[in-house]
């Protein structure tokens, strides 16, 4: 695939401030991102009221600023038909035409009480009866098997159930073993899953943080890279400059193997990811 393709098929992921004074600063960087024509912006959304309703200002902020297309993320779990129908309503009335819809996490407290779905694929399902192709639906894959699947069999299973009930398209967890890409694109071609796959991209600039979100999500940080990390201590510019590297080489690699486009989770920053492209030679 040549770069200037897959410039159409960058987008880069936020997720919704706590304040407005970081709203204000979240719509700066997006000034900056937006600047590199992504395709979309994709804005997370969690369980509960406080982080739906930040997620909805966070969304009517970027709206307002008439930048690029809006993306909201949509998670069923603990909700029900009707607030998801309301939901879907108000992002119509938007102008939305894309959505990114998982299970979500199980708000703390609801117990069993898991709502009217269960399963992504329950949601791809209800919003494809409910609005048919007025909205391009994005699903989760895992290269690396979801956290909570019992195997890699069990997990291309729930995906191409996911594809089956009404899918595009797809945006993975974020990996750094090329590997792990490459072999989930053969697994899903086996099971004739046809829809692009598009990589999730987690720029390195906080050791601490990243370790974190790898131990709860399931994503492998390769030996080599935690030992540079820790090397590098607290020196952050050292260990944002070994992430560019590292991220560049990455995003190269899946340039190679042809990957449909590159989705960066960018924890509300632009620098690393438009140095990553600058190198990359997409800006």
């Amino acid at each position: 695939m040549h770069s200037n393709q897959l410039t159409k098929n960058i987008s880069f992921e936020f997720f919704p401030p706590q304040t407005t004074e970081h709203l204000d600063k979240l719509l700066e960087t997006a000034q900056k991102l937006n600047s590199r024509s992504p395709a979309f912006f994709s804005v997370t959304y969690g369980a509960g009221g406080s982080t739906q309703e930040r997620s909805l200002n966070t969304i009517q902020g970027l709206l307002t600023a008439k930048l690029t297309e809006v993306a909201p993320h949509i998670s069923c779990i603990g909700s029900t038909k009707e607030k998801i129908s309301e939901l879907l309503a108000h992002y119509k009335s938007q102008g939305i035409r894309r959505l990114v819809a998982l299970r979500g996490d199980l708000p703390s407290g609801l117990g069993t009480n898991t709502g009217h779905f269960r399963h992504a694929q329950e949601l791809v399902a209800f919003i494809r009866e409910n609005s048919q192709d007025h909205f391009h639906i994005e699903v989760a894959a895992y290269p690396e098997c979801h956290p909570e699947a019992s195997s890699m069999q069990v997990d291309l299973k729930h995906f191409k159930e996911k594809v089956t009930a009404g899918a595009d398209s797809a945006i993975t967890q974020y990996f750094y073993n090329v590997e792990a890409y490459e072999q989930f694109l053969n697994n899903c071609l086996k099971l004739n899953i046809n829809i692009p796959i598009i990589p999730g991209i987690m720029p390195i600039t906080n050791y601490t943080q990243l370790a974190r979100f790898s131990d709860n999500c399931g994503a492998e940080i390769p030996r080599w890279i935690r030992k540079h990390l820790e090397d590098y201590g607290d020196n952050l510019d050292a260990i944002k400059d070994f992430g560019i590297e590292v991220i560049t080489k990455l995003c190269e690699k899946l340039v190679t193997l042809g990957a449909p486009g590159l989705h960066f989770y960018t924890l509300n920053k632009a620098d690393s990811s438009l140095a990553v492209l600058a190198n990359l030679n997409l800006i």
